[in-house]
């Protein structure tokens, strides 16, 4: 881990990026990616699993990275910052960042071993866009890995981060249009939006994410954002509140929701 850990820039207390490293290691691992293998990333934000990635294919591999955001969005440390630093480093020969960069108008001139959509699928604004998508994806690789929190939680101290996350789905919905959580997607969505773009499912499983930071984070922003839900109509406002109250009332301390993996081949 040190070696990827050197690659990405710390600020301070280096315990929460190696915590979310070890996350996206377990993630990579289920991937079952091969060295020398090119892979295409989408939405590879400030580049954690970026370097996982390239760690796995090694120096005979490539990894393009591609995220719609621009370099100066991310905090504390932006996209842009994030990926001059892992450019500077040995694995950052292996890998072509592309900021600003919508999928579907990427050109793209050689085929790809392997896409890679991780924790990125609930910032898409609609099904058909996810579709459209996978579409694009049969025609520029041979298989895709997809890697997502599942919202079927398994423990009672995961629901405060189920309930986090409905509560930034609905503000999204009706208060700001550009949030971080646009589709709750749930897995057997993704199942059949794989499905109807005819590929076929190879691997299916759960990786454990419930020690990661992001449940906490989640539920602290959602309390912050509670009050501004009295614009909505009254029963969203009854929904949200029912959210809230099911997410502070957790007795047990917050763990996040775990992440599923899904594999297809084209």
């Amino acid at each position: 881990m040190e070696h990827i850990l050197n690659c990405m820039k710390i600020i301070g207390d280096d315990t929460i990026q190696r915590t979310q490293l070890t996350h996206r290691l377990e993630l990579v691992r289920a991937f079952q990616l091969e060295k020398g293998m090119r892979i295409l990333e989408i939405g590879c934000g400030q580049g954690d699993t970026t370097v996982v990635l390239a760690d796995a294919v090694g120096p005979a591999g490539q990894v393009t990275a591609i995220d719609i955001a621009t370099k100066e969005y991310g905090a504390p440390i932006t996209l842009g910052e994030a990926s001059e630093t892992i450019a500077k480093s040995p694995l950052g020969q292996i890998i072509d960042f592309y900021y600003e960069t919508d999928f579907l108008q990427f050109h793209i001139e050689e085929q790809f071993d392997v896409v890679v959509l991780s924790h990125c699928s609930w910032y898409f604004q609609s099904t058909e866009i996810l579709e459209a998508y996978m579409q694009k994806i049969r025609t520029v690789a041979k298989r895709v890995c997809f890697a997502e929190w599942d919202i079927d939680y398994t423990m009672p101290s995961q629901r405060a981060h189920f309930c986090a996350a409905n509560i930034l789905a609905l503000y999204t919905a009706f208060i700001e249009d550009d949030g971080n959580i646009q589709n709750l997607f749930h897995k057997s969505h993704i199942k059949k939006i794989l499905e109807s773009t005819e590929f076929t499912i190879t691997n299916e499983q759960m990786v454990d994410a419930s020690y990661l930071q992001d449940g906490q984070w989640e539920v602290d922003y959602s309390n912050y954002l509670l009050n501004e839900f009295p614009q909505v109509p009254a029963k969203i406002q009854t929904l949200v509140e029912s959210f809230a109250y099911l997410m502070n009332e957790q007795q047990e301390a917050v763990l996040s929701l775990n992440s599923f993996v899904l594999c297809a081949d084209a």
